[in-house]
C-alpha cells in the first residue's frame, strides 16, 4: 500500500487543503480550473477528482485533506481509488506527508488470512525521507492481525509462537513459563485462570536492548478467549471474545515498532497468555488465590479474570523497578459505557507520565482520555476473607475499581494502564472494521520523545 518512490510510472496525486483550494484554482489553466467545482470537490478529507490531461485523457488526481493533513485525511483513498500506483505531491511538509501516508496505509489494511481480499488497495508512492512510515504500519498491522485471528488459531500456544517469531526477527531474548511451572514460580493467578483450557496457561517474557538504557516494561492482557468461566457470559457478550487478547497484541505491536526503530531503551514485554475456559478444573467463585506478590484475592466473579492474570505480570514487572510500566487490557465494559468504543481509558499513578502520553496522543492523532484513580473507591475491593476481592459487588465505577485493583501490584513504579476496546465496530477513515490498535502510536511517540531527551 505504501511504496518508496523509485521513479516508476504512476499517477500524480496532489493533496489540497480546503484553504488552499482557491489558490490552486487560480494556478490552473482554464480547461481545468472549474473541473473540481463541477464535480462537487471542496477539498474535504478523502474527496478526490481525476482531472483531464493536456491530451484530453485522464490525468492526475487531486485529493482533499480538509483543514490540515491528518491520519484520517487519506484514510479511505487506498480502497476508493482504482487500484494502481499514485505518487504523492503537494504535501505541505514531511510531517504532513507522513500523516497522509500513514492514513492511506492504515485505511488500506485488510485481514485476508481466511479468504482472498476482494481487491488490492491502491499503492501510494512516497519520498524516501518518510519511508519509516512502513515501520508504524507494520506494527499496527501485527496488532490488528493478532486480534482478528480467531481463537481456533490464537490460543496461548499460538500467541507464544507469535511472540517467539517477533523475538527471532529482532534479536530479542524470550523465556516462557508454562503450565504447572507457573505454580512453582509463584504465578498462581495466571495458572488458576488458564488451567481449564486444553492450551496450557503461560507467562511470556521478552527482553531486548542494552541493559544500560532506561528500562521500559510493557504488559499485555493475553486472554485468548474469554467464555467468562463458570460465571458464563451470555452468547451476545461472548461473540467477540477472540479480541480479549487485544492487550497482548498491543504490546507485541508496540515492541515491534520500538525494536524496528532501535529505540535506546531496555525493553521488557510480559504477556500472561490464557484461555478462560469451562471444565471440571476451572477456578470457581469463592476461591481464594495467593498472588505472586503475596496478596490474597477472593474470586467474586470468574469473568473478572483479566485483572487476575495482570496482577502477577505487573508484580513481576515492578520487581525490577523500571522507569515506566505500561499495560494494555480489554478489561471492562464500564470503560466502554463511560467513553464509548473509540476512546481508550487511561489511568496512571503519575501525572507527568499521563500528561506526556496525552500530549503525544494529541500530536499523532491517536486519542486517549485520562480517567481518575479515585482512592475512596478502594473500599469497594475489600474482602471479608482475603486482602482483595476481584470484582466488587457494586455495579458502579467498574473501570476505576479494576484500575485500582491493578494499582496494588505496581507499587510506586510510574505506571499507566489502558482499558481498551481493541476493535472497530464499523469502518471509519484509516480505521477498518475489526481489530484495532488504540493508544499504541501515542505511547510510542511518548517513549521516542522521552528516550531522545
Amino acid at each position: 500500500m505504501i511504496v518508496v518512490d523509485d521513479g516508476r510510472a504512476a499517477t500524480d496525486l496532489e493533496a489540497i487543503s480546503t484553504a488552499g483550494l482557491a489558490t490552486w484554482r487560480r494556478s490552473q489553466p482554464a480547461s481545468v480550473r472549474d473541473w473540481p467545482t463541477a464535480s462537487g470537490f471542496a477539498a474535504a478529507p478523502n474527496q478526490f477528482v481525476r482531472l483531464p490531461g493536456p491530451d484530453g485523457l485522464p490525468g492526475k488526481v487531486i485529493a482533499g485533506i480538509g483543514e490540515r493533513a491528518t491520519v484520517a485525511s487519506f484514510g479511505q483513498l487506498a480502497m476508493s481509488l482504482p487500484a494502481g500506483d499514485y505518487r504523492l505531491i503537494g504535501a505541505a511538509d514531511d510531517d504532513a506527508a507522513y500523516a497522509l501516508a500513514l492514513g492511506w496505509g492504515l485505511g488500506g489494511y485488510r485481514f485476508a488470512n481466511y479468504r482472498p481480499a476482494k481487491r488490492e488497495p491502491a499503492r501510494l508512492l512516497v519520498p524516501p525521507r518518510i519511508e519509516s512510515v512502513g515501520d508504524e504500519l507494520a506494527a499496527v498491522g501485527l496488532c490488528r492481525d493478532l486480534i482478528n485471528t480467531p481463537a481456533s488459531d490464537m490460543l496461548p500456544h499460538d500467541l507464544e509462537s507469535a511472540a517467539r517469531k517477533l523475538a527471532i526477527d529482532h534479536g530479542a531474548d524470550i523465556e516462557v513459563t508454562t503450565g504447572e511451572a507457573l505454580l512453582r514460580a509463584g504465578y498462581r493467578t495466571i495458572y488458576a485462570v488458564g488451567q481449564a483450557s486444553a492450551s496450557a496457561p503461560r507467562l511470556i517474557d521478552l527482553r531486548w536492548g542494552d541493559p544500560a538504557h532506561e528500562r521500559v516494561t510493557l504488559v499485555g492482557k493475553g486472554v485468548c478467549f474469554d467464555s467468562g468461566g463458570l460465571n458464563l457470559k451470555p452468547a451476545s457478550n461472548m461473540r467477540l471474545m477472540k479480541k480479549d487478547m487485544g492487550g497482548a497484541a498491543h504490546v507485541l505491536g508496540l515492541a515491534k515498532l520500538v525494536m524496528s526503530r532501535n529505540m535506546p531503551v531496555r525493553l521488557r514485554v510480559l504477556v500472561p497468555a490464557v484461555e478462560n475456559a469451562v471444565s471440571a478444573n476451572a477456578y470457581r467463585p469463592g476461591d481464594v488465590i495467593r498472588t505472586y506478590q503475596g496478596r490474597t484475592v477472593e474470586i467474586d466473579n470468574t469473568d473478572a479474570e483479566g485483572r487476575l492474570v495482570l496482577a502477577d505480570a505487573l508484580a513481576v514487572a515492578a520487581e525490577e523497578k523500571p522507569a515506566v510500566i505500561v499495560d494494555y487490557a480489554t478489561l471492562t465494559g464500564a470503560a466502554r459505557s463511560a467513553l464509548g468504543t473509540e476512546l481508550p481509558a487511561l489511568f496512571s499513578n503519575d501525572d507527568d507520565l499521563a500528561a506526556g502520553i496525552q500530549a503525544s496522543a494529541d500530536r499523532v492523532d491517536d486519542a486517549v482520555w485520562r480517567m481518575p484513580l479515585f482512592a475512596p473507591y478502594r473500599r469497594m475491593l475489600d474482602s471479608k476473607v482475603a486482602d482483595l476481592v476481584n470484582s466488587p459487588a457494586s455495579p458502579y465505577a467498574g473501570a476505576i475499581t479494576a484500575a485500582l485493583f491493578l494499582e496494588h501490584f505496581v507499587g510506586d513504579t510510574p505506571w499507566v494502564h489502558f482499558d481498551i476496546m481493541a476493535w472497530n465496530l464499523a469502518t471509519r477513515p484509516a480505521r477498518p472494521e475489526g481489530g484495532e490498535a488504540m493508544g499504541l502510536r501515542a505511547v510510542y511517540d511518548y517513549l521516542a520523545k522521552r528516550s531522545s531527551v
